[in-house]
Order: C-alpha cells, then sequence, then structure tokens
C-alpha cells in the first residue's frame, strides 16, 4: 500500500512539475521560449571551421558545397569565438512547415538536411582536402534487426547526428 502511494505521489508531482514548466513557456517566462516560438525565421545552421575566413572565403567566393545552394540559403562568414577559426553560417530563405516538412524529412528531402550536409562538407574540404565517407561496403551482413541501424546511419549526415 506504501508503495502504490509513493507512486501515486511522485506522478502527481512529476505532472505538477512538467505543467508549471509548460505553462511557463506559454506565457515566455521559459529562457528558451523567444527562440523556440519564432519559427517565422528560419534558423541558423553553424560549423567551426579550422581556417581563417580569408581561406574559407578568397575573395567571397563560397566553399563548392555551399555555393552549390545558390540562391536557396543566406551565407554568413565570420570569425569564431576566441579568434578559434572561422564560423560559417548558413539558413534557409524558406523552410518547409507542418505535415509537408515532416514528410520530407523522413524522406530524406527535406532542404534543411542539404544545408547540413553542405555545411558538413564544406568544412571537411577546407580542413582535409576531400569529403570523407562512410566505408562502403559495411563491414557487417544486412539483417532484419540492422535496418533501423541502416536507416538512421543513411539520414545522419543530413541531421547532424551519428
Amino acid at each position: 500500500m506504501k508503495r502504490t502511494t509513493m507512486g501515486v505521489v511522485g506522478a502527481v508531482a512529476a505532472g505538477v512539475v512538467a505543467n508549471r514548466i509548460l505553462s511557463a513557456r506559454r506565457r515566455n517566462l521559459w529562457p528558451m521560449a523567444t527562440v523556440a516560438q519564432d519559427r517565422r525565421r528560419p534558423r541558423w545552421h553553424v560549423v567551426t571551421i579550422n581556417r581563417p575566413p580569408e581561406e574559407v572565403a578568397p575573395g567571397g567566393r563560397l566553399p563548392e558545397p555551399i555555393a552549390k545552394l545558390g540562391d536557396e540559403v543566406e551565407v554568413q562568414v565570420n570569425r569564431a569565438v576566441g579568434n578559434r577559426g572561422t564560423a560559417l553560417a548558413a539558413r534557409l530563405r524558406r523552410e518547409p512547415t507542418g505535415v509537408i516538412g515532416a514528410v520530407e524529412r523522413v524522406a530524406g528531402t527535406d532542404p534543411r538536411q542539404r544545408v547540413r550536409i553542405a555545411l558538413r562538407e564544406s568544412k571537411q574540404l577546407l580542413e582535409t582536402g576531400e569529403i570523407l565517407q562512410p566505408e562502403k561496403p559495411g563491414t557487417v551482413k544486412r539483417t532484419l534487426t540492422g535496418l533501423p541501424v541502416d536507416f538512421a546511419v543513411s539520414r545522419a549526415r543530413g541531421e547532424g547526428r551519428l
């Protein structure tokens, strides 16, 4: 009986805390609420490159992977914090939203994924001189239980994870 009562009290307390956090976010009392609620402007994606700005964009020419995106993105090249290289930032001029954005993301055709891939490839080109590729074919046999991992790895470059 005591364990059940303690469990119920714990669940109620967790619910109260979650409710307070969510209501604070709605009222703009949460520190990140203004960032999260400003969905009108696409967010910046940034990589730090271990090169001076003059080498990242010589004469205003952007790295080839970013330049391929053309007018689809806004690009900024600035000194990185602490004078540790260059911050290369890009954002879409128009991001997909709602159901269309979710479907594009799952299908792997989301333009945000292209921006992240272009930034990552630009960093690799400038720092190593080549775009690094994962090992193909893999060293393990494909199995049914490995399919979720294969799917995650195939999307990792565009999602900025793994």
